[in-house]
């Protein structure tokens, strides 16, 4: 069944309460009032959630004069998409481009690239040479597939690779990160952009690790997992998370603490999630199921000595009881 669309009109009353809101400096009782708004219809939720969502994809704030950009957005009549949004948004964004682009190239990537997923969202893709691709939430790939070539890049987030042989005569399928330049014929891998290095898993075959200038680093054989940075390559032997498991929608975890564990949650949802600092080394094992990130956290307080303090859907804090 498909789900109806917010009219344009309650969009643009969710638009005017972000404006309040944020004019304001997100005032307690201008808060109350916009949330008894939101739970007043669900449409208004639906709205709100979908203005947010390009809130904060967009980093609007971030942009130099995104306060008449917003504006703008206000008085539009049209059904509010994402990529009118941009459209809107193009001219100003055009000033002090570099500022922007500096602080946060995410926005950019998704929706500049050939393929790409939401937070919280897992999208699987045949590629021309009918390997299977799967993306993991918040990522960004580009294709370069043709007669000489069969390259993807990785521009951010995390993908798998299940190669299938190109023809009679083989080509490599290349996975480009910032870090390195990933080569295999068959099997399968993992490839994870972090912010300091890419880490990689193979679950079948084998793949060659390659300097950007080509040098080869490193091969990397089934059952293997690595670290990839500047300084060169580096195995990991004991990892505390099941490198394969989101792509079946699951978490899985071994002997892992709560800091970290809450960071990888926090992957497939908006918003703030953290720990007080005396439950951070609290340690975790178990299967946690990706689809439902709030009934995830839910879970928590069965397993280890903590409570949840939600101020609001997109403020959770895991504290130890008092």
């Amino acid at each position: 069944m498909t789900t109806a669309q917010p009219g344009a009109k309650t969009v643009k009353q969710a638009i005017q309460w972000m404006l309040r809101l944020r004019e304001s400096g997100h005032s307690p009782a201008l808060q109350q009032q916009c949330e008894q708004w939101r739970g007043a219809h669900h449409e208004h939720e639906q709205a709100w959630q979908r203005v947010i969502r390009m809130h904060q994809d967009l980093d609007l704030r971030a942009i130099p004069g995104a306060g008449l950009a917003l504006q703008t957005l206000e008085t539009s009549q049209r059904r509010l998409h994402r990529r009118q949004a941009l459209k809107l948004l193009g001219g100003v964004a055009m000033v002090g481009t570099a500022v922007w682009l500096g602080n946060d190239r995410d926005a950019l990537n998704a929706w500049t690239a050939d393929y790409a997923t939401g937070t919280g969202e897992r999208r699987s893709f045949t590629l021309p040479d009918g390997s299977l691709m799967q993306l993991n939430t918040h990522s960004a790939v580009d294709l370069a597939f043709n007669d000489q070539q069969r390259l993807v890049r990785l521009k951010q987030g995390e993908l798998m690779i299940t190669c299938s042989q190109a023809g009679n005569m083989p080509r490599p399928l290349r996975v480009q990160t910032r870090d390195a330049l990933l080569e295999a014929f068959d099997g399968r891998f993992v490839a994870r952009q972090d912010s300091e290095c890419t880490r990689i898993s193979v679950s079948h075959g084998r793949v060659a690790v390659h300097r950007p200038g080509n040098e080869l680093l490193q091969w990397i054989e089934a059952g293997q997992d690595w670290r990839v940075d500047a300084q060169g390559a580096q195995r990991l032997e004991h990892l505390n998370m099941d490198a394969m498991a989101w792509s079946e929608g699951l978490i899985v975890t071994r002997d892992m603490r709560l800091f970290d564990f809450l960071a990888q949650v926090s992957r497939y949802r908006h918003g703030y999630l953290g720990c007080s600092d005396e439950i951070a080394d609290l340690r975790l094992s178990g299967v946690f199921r990706l689809d439902d990130p709030e009934q995830l956290l839910q879970l928590l307080p069965q397993t280890l000595p903590v409570r949840l303090r939600q101020r609001t859907r997109w403020w959770v804090r895991v504290e130890g009881l008092a």
